[in-house]
């Protein structure tokens, strides 16, 4: 569980950064909706993996 916790902040980055990746296949950069939540979990992801690892000492 702790290597969950630990890697949760990269996931939500990556998941962000799969979706601006998809929109930008798809043509869909002027989607404000899409490009908010995709910067919204990548800026979630820094400061969960900021506090979750200085938190979770092996």
């Amino acid at each position: 569980m702790k290597a969950l916790l630990k890697n949760l902040g990269i996931i939500l980055i990556l998941a962000g950064a799969i979706i601006l990746i998809a929109s930008s296949f798809t043509g869909n950069v002027n989607d404000n909706v899409i490009l908010g939540s995709s910067i919204g979990l990548i800026v979630v992801g820094f400061i969960t993996y900021i506090i979750l690892n200085k938190k979770i000492v092996d």
